[in-house]
């Protein structure tokens, strides 16, 4: 592998949602113990970096997506000792460990907003946006949460309404007052201290709100369902000053040797690639969802993707690729089972680096979720579009065997969300005795990514094809082996002339993982759903 590049850069990053994983103590609930007794489960996947959604003290509002204290750990997950029993067994397995940091908001519960929420005068009052009610004493403008309804709720302490764009109990931080910023970059610090190797930074280009707090105008292109988007978030998202602030907590990253930052950022690519910074001195990868974005999976739309993102990054800017997380429907139910296996090799042979979220190396699909097992804040709060807006389907326990709970569990204990059905059928388990298996083929091709510089941290350049149903690229690195990966996102088989990539090839990989052996490039054969990865002859 080569030497030149960082660790974040050849590596695969996997996220886990802990309340998901695994259960250790028979509460339900997953915790930090139980992904330690997958630790071995990790190492052999092939990934090189482990995510963690939020594990802070938490009133779970939005599931540690609200923080009642950046320095410590949950006990629904265990320990700060638990933490670093965790930190060590990864390190131990040359294995990164990245925490979830979110800045934008805290928990109402946290020290800082119950000291402003004390008076109007109190010494933490402007560390959170507090307005007066506007002239008929409602909010004091018309922004919206993403959960629904208005951004603002009244204190009646204080007679003030104070801002959040997520639940009520998220109250927004106030980066304009001159002691909050700091205050979080010591929170970094206490973990980077520790040896963490990185943070994904939850809603990162919201930090900033526009400071005469005006109203945002209507989106025309408003789909009439959810209720957030009937705004244009103009003074609410990237406002002016977000990149000053990326920058300052950059520059403690890069206090310490080897550390990384990925910035959650929903925007298209020409908004996005700012978040790089001028200098690449921001995000070192604002996060790419654009596969997940794109509704339209076929081979020449998924194609001009790819190529639209190659050609906005930035000089040396590296590029990245995100399938699937805790926010959107999970990959074989949004594709099915056979195109999961294609995305899976496109994820995996993209130039960049690509993130996997729990479960996808199976084949895990949505869980039907029952009215009474509901808990995601914006399916609970806005019921009627539920099916729509909630996301506990896609955070179903892992499918660890076919016992009961699918191993996620012990039998007698019901789990915080019902297992998704299959589980019998779908599980680590069972595809570990399948040599045919979605785990398998996962595994086979992250453990090629690790041994091929052409994959790790190659060249990527688009091979046309002359065939809709059909994407294909070459991926190169001096001195090594090349690869030609041909992905057929149609159900019928077809004869591609791949002629522009050479003569013969040999099957490094097939997505059905029964082809082997050399091919000749003029009139290739591949069958439906299936994607090939081709060693090229030199």
């Amino acid at each position: 592998m080569t030497t030149d590049h960082l660790w974040w850069q050849k590596g695969i990053i996997y996220q886990i949602y802990p309340r998901s994983y695994q259960d250790s103590n028979g509460d339900g609930i997953g915790d930090l113990a139980g992904i330690r007794r997958r630790v071995d489960y990790l190492e052999k996947l092939g990934i090189t970096a482990v995510w963690l959604s939020p594990i802070y003290p938490s009133p779970m509002h939005d599931f540690g997506y609200d923080v009642a204290d950046y320095v410590d750990i949950n006990p629904m997950f265990g320990t700060m000792a638990d933490f670093d029993a965790l930190l060590a067994d990864l390190h131990g397995r040359g294995l990164k460990l990245i925490l979830d940091l979110v800045p934008n908001h805290t928990s109402s519960d946290h020290a800082w907003f119950q000291e402003s929420r004390r008076s109007r005068d109190n010494p933490k009052r402007d560390w959170y946006i507090w307005r007066d009610p506007a002239p008929d004493g409602g909010p004091p403008n018309n922004w919206l949460s993403f959960f629904g309804g208005p951004a603002w709720t009244l204190d009646e302490t204080t007679g003030q309404y104070y801002l959040h764009q997520f639940v009520t109990q998220q109250p927004e931080l106030n980066y304009r007052h001159p002691d909050v910023l700091p205050a979080m970059l010591d929170n970094m610090r206490f973990w980077l201290d520790k040896g963490v190797d990185g943070f994904r930074v939850d809603v990162i280009w919201l930090m900033m709100k526009d400071e005469r707090l005006r109203d945002e105008p209507p989106n025309p292109h408003w789909n009439g369902i959810e209720p957030f988007g009937s705004l244009n978030h103009i003074y609410t998202q990237g406002v002016q000053g977000i990149h000053d602030l990326i920058r300052q907590m950059r520059a403690v990253l890069d206090e310490y040797d080897g550390r990384m930052m990925v910035g959650e950022i929903y925007l298209p690519y020409d908004e996005l690639m700012p978040y790089y910074g001028e200098a690449l001195d921001e995000c070192h990868m604002p996060f790419n969802f654009h596969l997940i974005a794109n509704k339209q999976w076929e081979a020449t739309v998924v194609r001009q993707l790819v190529e639209a993102y190659e050609a906005a990054l930035p000089e040396n800017a590296w590029p990245n690729w995100v399938l699937g997380n805790h926010d959107q429907h999970r990959v074989a139910t949004r594709l099915g089972q056979a195109q999961a296996r294609v995305a899976n090799m496109l994820l995996l042979t993209l130039r960049g680096t690509p993130t996997t979220y729990y479960g996808e190396e199976i084949g895990m699909e949505d869980g039907h979720i029952p009215p009474e097992f509901v808990q995601d804040p914006p399916a609970v709060l806005q019921p009627e579009i539920a099916h729509i807006v909630g996301r506990d389907p896609e955070r179903t326990p892992m499918q660890w065997d076919a016992s009961p709970h699918a191993g996620f569990a012990p039998a007698a204990v019901q789990p915080w969300l019902p297992v998704a059905a299959n589980y019998p059928a779908r599980n680590v388990a069972q595809q570990e005795q399948d040599p045919a298996s979605m785990l398998s083929l996962y595994r086979a091709l992250a453990h090629l990514r690790q041994q091929e510089p052409a994959l790790a941290v190659g060249d990527y350049a688009t091979v046309d094809t002359a065939v809709p149903d059909i994407f294909a690229y070459q991926r190169t690195y001096p001195g090594a082996a090349s690869f030609l990966v041909v992905l057929n996102f149609g159900g019928e088989a077809r004869t591609v002339d791949m002629r522009e990539a050479g003569e013969t090839a040999v099957i490094a990989l097939s997505t059905t993982l029964t082809r082997t052996g050399p091919v000749t490039l003029h009139n290739l054969q591949i069958q439906g759903n299936e994607g090939l990865l081709l060693r090229l002859s030199n």
